[in-house]
């Protein structure tokens, strides 16, 4: 019996809003507002996705769509906070980053403004309840104009330092290239947030380069792509970028065959900061602790490696410094209690904590 992965403090840094949700709040909000959801959604749990081509693709978006459909009062987004801040203290998050693209629901909450203040609101509350911190990610969709982002970069920063923490670019990224949503970055650069777009996850590893070239990427989302350029790879432990790999969702949506595909191993031997997310754990099935078991049980990563992943999201977080230290100062109380598979305690000084294993993916 290893340490427990739900003990071990964390930050999770790739989390979308409504991918957030409990599959039971789908279904109970479903029901009340009397919306009929995809057979997927009560046949097959988590749903088959394989979104490698453009059919695939507008599966995986149809379901995402149905499930934004069921938010329709404040009510209902203040429940997926409280539930989503519950969710990550009990995987162990002390900081979460979450992101949300609020022109995907000004429609039905009275402007992108008011969503974005009830969600700020709700946000803080869940955030003192919990005892987790939280900061807000606002993420334009790369598959709109991108005079779009920049209205939704200007919303941004005028909400930077109130709750926002930076500003990011989803969606297929087969669709929008990078420097048309340049100014959007540069935007919200200027008003100190963080840039954090998607970028390697269906395209390969020119699409990670494009984020760090044109715009100013202060960590990608995915990036798995760069594991096949050397080049690329360097680059980004030299610069410290850090890439958010989401294992359960790389294998869900095709980008990796399996678990042991997901090139996890290759990223942190080449010295790429990585920090493990869950990206949509309402359509993939796996929340965060989840992910670190896939490290742990597929990739045969150690405890003490397994702690360096939870201090890379430390790291890689915009947390504030006060729960960074505290973040930081937790991984290795964990790391140094008694592992109870071994009576004997610890193996690993915690000056050695970071070393990572040299050994081939078990499969």
């Amino acid at each position: 019996m290893a340490r427990r992965l739900d003990l071990l403090p964390k930050a999770h840094l790739h989390l979308h809003f409504t991918g957030s949700m409990r599959r039971a709040t789908l279904m109970d909000l479903a029901t009340a507002h009397r919306i009929r959801l995809p057979e997927a959604f009560s046949t097959e749990w988590p749903p088959r996705l394989h979104a490698t081509d453009e059919r695939g693709w507008f599966r995986f978006q149809r379901l995402y769509d149905s499930a934004r459909a069921v938010l329709r009062t404040e009510a209902d987004l203040r429940r997926l906070i409280a539930e989503m801040a519950a969710d990550e203290r009990a995987d162990g998050s002390g900081w979460l980053e979450f992101q949300v693209d609020p022109s995907g629901y000004a429609g039905l909450f009275g402007g992108l403004v008011t969503f974005t203040e009830m969600v700020l609101d709700a946000t803080a509350q869940a955030a003192r309840t919990t005892g987790i911190g939280i900061g807000v990610i606002i993420a334009a969709n790369r598959t709109r104009h991108p005079l779009d982002a920049r209205t939704l970069a200007r919303l941004a920063a005028a909400y930077a330092g109130r709750g926002v923490i930076g500003f990011g670019l989803s969606n297929d990224e087969r669709r929008g290239a990078p420097a048309e949503f340049a100014r959007a970055f540069a935007i919200a650069s200027r008003a100190g947030l963080i840039a954090v777009p998607h970028g390697g996850e269906l395209l390969g590893p020119a699409s990670v380069r494009a984020c760090l070239d044109e715009l100013g990427a202060t960590r990608i989302g995915h990036g798995v792509a760069a594991a096949a350029d050397p080049g690329l790879t360097g680059r980004l432990a030299r610069s410290g970028v850090a890439l958010e790999v989401c294992p359960a969702s790389n294998v869900a949506l095709g980008v990796a065959r399996s678990a042991a595909d997901v090139p996890l191993l290759p990223l942190l031997e080449a010295g790429v900061e990585v920090a493990l997310g869950a990206d949509d754990p309402l359509l993939f099935g796996a929340r965060l602790t989840a992910q670190y078991e896939i490290a742990r049980s597929v990739h045969g990563l150690s405890d003490a490696a397994l702690a360096e992943l939870a201090r890379m999201s430390v790291r890689a977080s915009a947390a504030p410094a006060d729960v960074r230290a505290r973040l930081l100062a937790g991984i290795d109380d964990w790391l140094a209690a008694p592992d109870p598979a071994d009576p004997a305690g610890p193996t690993d000084p915690p000056g050695e904590a970071t070393a990572l294993p040299r050994q081939a993916p078990a499969r």
